[in-house]
């Protein structure tokens, strides 16, 4: 089927409501191939939501959205061949063994030399020793390395990756973090959503921050240092933050607005998290 667009991703106009609550009120944004795109944001302002429309979970109100050069309402099909998706927790069977859980995907999605794919993605993700152990034995980073490596069976073109680090240790962060960045070194688009401001600094190409179910800013991490006015930064020693842009740009209002943009069972986070 023909290619329509050259951006991996391209969502225009995006709405979602639930009963009368909306979500999603006009997103707009373009993940190119080979990058990594954080759509960043505080518990409840949608971007789960995004993920699950390009993902053919959900469909959308209104709006278009091309996933792959697919349409995600007229071609979910073609899509779901095409993307990957990672969620909050990391989808392994505690009861198979690495290398078990990696030859069953293999199968499932009709691959020729299941063992092959298998002992080869345990490599690339450093997981080879492990290959035998049940997972239940496996610490955080490594079953979410082994969540990820699963995800790229099948060489997905783009890859959803739904706040992938929740709960995990700054160790296992880490581990994700160099997987994250290898798969877009490969060619491989990633949409990242997370409410870590340093996983965003870290690992994206292009930052969206979206807040009351709209697009916000959309911009490399150095264009978005420049949204914040000179004198707020001319007398401190270091550049401004992620996290800086992002109170300048979003308020107060994110430690108390989980509406309208809000999702079912969000909380507010705290510490690094978006506040």
């Amino acid at each position: 089927m023909t290619v329509t667009t050259t951006a991996a991703v391209s969502v225009r106009q995006l709405e979602k409501s639930f009963d009368d609550l909306p979500v999603l009120r006009g997103v707009d944004f373009e993940v190119a191939p080979g990058t990594v795109f954080a759509l960043l944001g505080s518990n409840g302002a949608g971007k789960t939501t995004v993920v699950r429309i390009l993902s053919t979970l959900l469909s959308a109100d209104a709006g278009t959205a091309e996933v792959a050069g697919f349409d995600v309402a007229t071609q979910p099909g073609d899509i779901r061949e095409a993307i990957s998706l990672t969620g909050q927790f990391a989808a392994v069977d505690d009861k198979l063994t690495g290398r078990e859980n990696l030859v069953l995907v293999a199968r499932l999605r009709h691959q020729r030399g299941p063992g092959r794919i298998a002992d080869e993605l345990l490599e690339r993700f450093a997981l080879t020793e492990a290959a035998a152990r049940k997972v239940a034995t496996y610490s955080g980073g490594m079953r979410r390395r082994l969540d990820t490596a699963m995800s790229l069976i099948g060489d997905p073109s783009v890859i959803f990756l739904d706040e992938p680090t929740t709960g995990l240790d700054p160790e296992a962060r880490n581990e994700v973090w160099a997987t994250i960045e290898k798969l877009a070194e490969g060619g491989t688009a990633v949409l990242l959503t997370t409410q870590y401001l340093d996983e965003a600094e870290r690992l994206a190409d292009r930052i969206a921050i979206l807040h009351q179910g709209r697009i916000i800013v959309d911009g490399t991490l150095d264009e978005l240092k420049q949204l914040l006015p000179p004198a707020q930064v001319e007398y401190v020693e270091k550049q401004p933050s992620l996290e800086d842009v992002f109170l300048a740009l979003v308020g107060e209002t994110a430690q108390t607005d989980a509406a309208p943009g809000a999702e079912p069972g969000d909380t507010v986070p705290t510490g690094k998290e978006l506040r």
